[in-house]
């Protein structure tokens, strides 16, 4: 028998339904959406073979979400672009603690902004706080400067183009690629000291 804290296991069977043991009942994706959205810890595995494809479940809801016509797109296609490009790119090993950490950050500064509004306004019915105006762009604001932070971040990891061509390029061609390594090791150390002082805001 699992543990309470043990994560709910979803088995996922060949005709790709998912089957959550933890309810005994058959599920969608959108449930597995919500249980994310409570903060509720599960694990997908091949109802064959028991391997562990949580990531790929994970993959695939993020792509429904995003195709949903009716829904708004989180994930600007710049930032898919910039994304894409460091798959086999000698950056690839950093970007997944960067974005890891970026994103703690992100939901942090957010349950801070829930706080304050719930410091100022304690039991004020929405309706006054929407004819209010100003929390909810207060809110709006805070979202946008967080998200162009991010992207500015992951805009950091880019390698700056070589200067020169021909000779001249292949002569200094090592020492170019040495000082951009050395440029790009000092921006992530700098980001690294952002989001540390983020979190401990």
């Amino acid at each position: 028998m699992a543990a309470k804290d043990d994560p709910v296991v979803i088995k996922k069977y060949a005709n790709r339904r998912l089957y959550n043991t933890g309810t005994s009942t058959y599920v969608t994706l959108e449930d597995l959406a919500q249980m994310v959205r409570r903060d509720e810890d599960f694990v997908v595995q091949d109802a064959k073979s028991g391997e562990d494809i949580t990531h790929s479940v994970l993959t695939q809801i993020i792509f429904e979400l995003e195709s949903d016509k009716n829904g708004q797109n989180m994930l600007p296609s710049s930032f898919l672009r910039q994304l894409i490009a460091f798959y086999g790119d000698q950056m690839q090993m950093v970007v997944p603690t960067f974005l890891e950490q970026s994103m703690q950050a992100f939901a942090k500064e957010q349950e801070r902004m829930r706080e304050q509004m719930r410091d100022a306004f304690g039991n004020t019915p929405m309706g006054d706080m929407m004819q209010m105006g100003a929390p909810m762009k207060m809110i709006e604001e805070q979202t946008r400067r967080n998200m162009e932070m991010f992207q500015n971040a992951m805009r950091m990891f880019q390698v700056p183009a070589a200067g020169g061509n021909g000779a001249r390029e292949e002569a200094q061609g090592g020492t170019e690629r040495k000082d951009d390594l050395d440029e790009m090791r000092e921006q992530i150390a700098a980001m690294q000291r952002k989001i540390d002082s983020m979190s401990k805001d």
